[in-house]
This record gives C-alpha cells, structure tokens and sequence, in this order.
C-alpha cells in the first residue's frame, strides 16, 4: 500500500513544570512523624539540599496546586530519591536531562498511561500533555472535570501501585538498532529499514518513556543484552472497541469513544499547524497499516531539501510516520506515529495527526475499518 502522508517539525514548544514539596521529619517528646507541604519552587529549591529531598508520595499533590511560573524543580543536581517501594534509588543529571524530573509526576505518568489517558512520553515533567491525560481520565471515571490530582483522582488512579521494575535486556530488544538515522530523505531510502539509532532509543519507545529520563533512570548503563534496567512498569494496552474518534485540534487530542458514548482512550497528538491545516468535518478509516513504507513526493507534499523526485522510504520507527499509519477517507490524510516522541504536541505536522508510536500503535487496534473521525 502506498502512503502518502506529511511530516514537519516546528519549534513551538510548551512550557514544562515540576512541583514544588517539602517533607519534613519532626521529633517530638512523643515520637516523630513527617509532613508535606506544598510551596514555591524557587523557595523549596533554596531550602532543600541533597540530603534533604525525599519523594513525596501522590496523595501529597494538592488539588488546588497550579503550575508556578519557575521550572526549577526541587529536586536539585545529583539529588537521589525513589518512584515507588519497589524503585531503586536515581541520580538525575540536569545538565544530561533538562528539566528534573519529578517522582510524583513520574509516578502519575505511568498511572495514567495504564488506564489509557495517555500522557505521551514518561519524563517526570509537567505539562499540557500530563493535564490533558489527568481530565481524560476524569471523564472516563466520571469524575469533575478539571485536569488537577484531587483525592477523587487520587483514590481512581489506585496511586499506591508500583510504577518501576527490572528489565533485563534481550537480543531481540537490540535487533531494531540500526545506528544512525540520515536525515535526507534520499539517504534514508537507500535504507532498508529506519530502525532505532541507539539501543537506548529502542528501548525507551519500548516502555513508553523520554530517552533521556530512561538514561537518567539508569547513570552508567550501556543497555548492552543481559543487563538489568529500571523502566516504567506498564499494564497490557487498553483493550476495546471504538466506535467513533474525536480529533480535538485546540486540546491537541484524539480521543476514541465507544458505542455507548464512553470514553475509551486519549491521546496526547500534533495536529497539522497554521500553515498547513488538518482536515475539517467528519471522515472516516479505512485501514491500519503496521510497518508503513513512506511516499514521498514533492509535487503534492512539501520539498524536503534538495529532491525533487518521489522517494519511497522503508518502515521502521525512525521513518516519518513512524510504526503505524491509520489511512482516513481524506486523501493523502492520516493517523500516524512519528520518529519524535516527546515532540508530540509541541511542533506542527503537513496536516497528518500524529502520535507517539505506541499511541498509534494501541489506538489501532481499537479501530476498524469505517468507525468515524470528527475533527473538531
């Protein structure tokens, strides 16, 4: 089957956000105990050091908490702490990661991305993405609808359940690493397949998560076959039938609903951009394509560099629709993965939804062919 879909990166990227908590241990003449609040960023990065930084548990994040305005985390550089009982303890590198994550953001990530909320890559940061994934799992337990972690989500989520295990690494895991991705399209068809650049990469798409929190995970590791990481414990997929799907292009979302009118899953997705806009009204699928080679043409897409001729890409994740394409009665028009997971929702595309790889790839086996999709 000949695919014909779009791809671009735009740098239009969302602010990410940590949360700010401070536990405090006390002694007292009648034993000691502990308390978390919730305060400041920029003052809990002042008070706390190292030593003093503990994990604080997902029940701790208030429902009145609001995204500050610093994107300094508490966490500081080369702080440790723990995700869950069963979680070894992490040193973050900031000057490597960014951002530092946080635990209960981790912790929530995984959660949501169990229940089919999606909130795109695991990463421990906050962000459009992660709120988007906490309303849709409002509605989907019939909740009030506000996209904060109040005690009514806290008590849904099941918050106390382990988000990190052990992994061992295995050959078939490395067997998708090809090295290095050129970006000429020319270059990359010459290929047989787009594979993974970097076991890392591989196995960060295999458990849902940022490349760079996997490494960060993991200080020291070479992902080499037989050794054992730490990675995100995630459930089986979501599992169901959807009768129809909803592409919200001001929430940047797909959302598949079944027959009833449930809310079945959601997705974090990048859909088209000013220039070149998404489709409008009601259409619907026609197949799911796993594996996707990708067409391309100047003359009825856009002119990548220097060729000027059709070029017929290879499968593989690091292609430019990535490991699925869901194809849409609109021509040329599709639901797809991509080659940039943590961009999703954060560039524009040529006018395709596009997904993470595993988001495509759940979401398509929910569909068949002729459920409608709604561009909103």
């Amino acid at each position: 089957m000949s695919l014909a879909a779009s791809f671009r990166c735009q740098e239009t990227l969302h602010m990410r956000r940590g949360l700010g908590l401070l536990v405090l241990t006390f002694s007292t003449a009648l034993g000691t105990g502990t308390a978390t609040l919730v305060i400041s960023l920029a003052h809990a990065a002042s008070l706390l050091t190292p030593d003093t930084i503990n994990a604080a548990p997902l029940d701790a994040i208030s429902s009145t908490y609001a995204p500050p305005d610093s994107k300094i985390d508490p966490l500081t550089t080369g702080s440790t702490f723990n995700i869950g009982a069963a979680a070894p303890s992490m040193k973050f590198n900031t000057a490597a990661v960014g951002d530092t994550p946080s635990p209960s953001i981790v912790r929530l990530q995984v959660l949501l991305d169990r229940e089919g909320a999606s909130p795109g890559v695991i990463d421990g940061l906050d962000g459009g993405n992660l709120r988007h994934a906490i309303a849709a799992f409002e509605v989907m337990r019939g909740l009030p609808v506000d996209g904060k972690t109040g005690p009514k989500v806290i008590a849904a989520i099941d918050a106390d359940k382990q988000v990190i295990g052990s992994y061992v690494v295995t050959a078939d895991d490395l067997s998708t690493v090809v090295g290095a991705i050129p970006k000429d399209y020319a270059k990359m068809a010459e290929m047989k397949y787009l594979g993974y650049a970097r076991p890392s990469e591989a196995l960060a798409e295999r458990f849902h998560m940022d490349e760079d929190f996997l490494k960060a995970l993991n200080p020291g590791a070479t992902f080499a076959e037989g050794e054992t990481i730490s990675v995100a414990d995630l459930g089986p997929g979501k599992r169901g039938k959807a009768a129809r799907l909803e592409v919200d292009k001001a929430e940047g979302q797909v959302r598949a609903y079944t027959e009833d009118g449930s809310l079945l899953a959601a997705y974090p997705a990048t859909i088209g951009s000013e220039e070149n806009p998404s489709p409008s009204g009601t259409h619907t699928v026609r197949a799911v394509v796993s594996n996707p080679t990708y067409t391309y043409n100047p003359k009825l897409n856009f002119k990548q560099g220097d060729n000027d001729k059709v070029l017929t890409l290879p499968p593989g994740p690091n292609g430019p629709v990535g490991t699925v394409w869901i194809d849409l009665s609109e021509p040329s028009f599709g639901i797809h993965g991509t080659p940039e997971p943590a961009r999703i929702d954060k560039t524009g595309s040529h006018g395709c939804v596009r997904l993470t790889n595993w988001d495509a790839g759940e979401l398509g086996k929910l569909l068949s062919s002729g459920v409608p999709v709604q561009f909103l």
